[in-house]
């Protein structure tokens, strides 16, 4: 019954963090939009859509690597914030790299921005944070047994049961 409650934190820390990871990668790429004064204000039912659509790319792409870390900090009971942020960077990095050409040839990525593989590994390092925060912090308790009641403490000598 644990583990099942344990899943619901998981993917709900998942969301989570998918969630504030979209929303910086949409605000960072969107940043020289933004401090441009000549646009104007913004309008806040596209910028909604547009942080959706962010949502849905990063927890899209970052679903089966995130998943291994869940796993690997679920089994080995990891609950340094520590190991969740170098594990949402390379959650990010992995999701960048996945959307770059790989020439086999020479063994090397072809296209790589700088600007956009740091957001998105900034982005990952936010994420797994959050995630520490909603579920790392317990990772693995659930196998542990729940604690019983002490026991009661010894009768003074002399006295009858």
């Amino acid at each position: 019954m644990a583990l099942i409650g344990r899943l619901f934190v998981i993917v709900f820390g998942f969301l989570a963090a998918c969630f504030v990871a979209g929303m910086i990668v949409v605000t960072a790429i969107l940043f020289p939009e933004f401090s441009d004064l000549g646009e104007g204000p913004i309008d806040q039912g596209a910028l909604d859509v547009i942080i959706g659509f962010g949502f849905i790319f990063v927890s899209g792409f970052a679903l089966i690597p995130a998943i291994l870390i869940a796993l690997i900090t679920e089994a080995f009971s990891i609950r340094s914030v520590l190991a969740y942020a170098i594990g949402g960077g390379v959650v990010g990095l992995a999701c960048y790299l996945g959307l770059v050409p790989f020439d086999p040839d020479t063994f090397r990525f072809e296209g790589i921005v700088r600007r956009h593989l740091e957001i998105m590994t900034g982005a990952g390092i936010v994420g797994g944070l959050v995630y520490w925060l909603i579920a790392g912090r317990s990772a693995g308790l659930w196998r542990e047994p729940p604690a019983g009641t002490p026991p009661p403490p010894p009768l003074p000598s002399g006295s009858v049961r």
